[in-house]
């Protein structure tokens, strides 16, 4: 699974060929979620409040990247890294 970006200890990553809906993988500890990229809602798992507070900053301002990376995926194409939350 392709590490996208990397901040404080959180760890972001896509699958290739993965199912709908569109959705990026986030890994902090031993915690685990996937997220959409539309709703920023989570699809399973949970984080910390302050890990999901950064990571929803970070999808914000980032947004159609991770849209960008979910469609490239989809083609099998090596997706592109995203800056990190400074």
């Amino acid at each position: 699974m392709p590490r996208i970006s990397t901040f404080y200890g959180i760890v972001i990553m896509m699958f290739y060929n993965d199912h709908p809906p569109a959705h990026f993988h986030v890994k902090y500890g031993d915690h685990r979620a996937r997220i959409e990229i539309d709703t920023l809602e989570y699809l399973t798992g949970k984080l910390p409040q302050r890990v999901r507070s950064l990571v929803m900053e970070w999808a914000t301002m980032h947004r159609g990247e991770l849209r960008r990376n979910w469609e490239t995926a989809k083609e099998g194409k090596p997706l592109f890294q995203i800056d990190p939350l400074e």
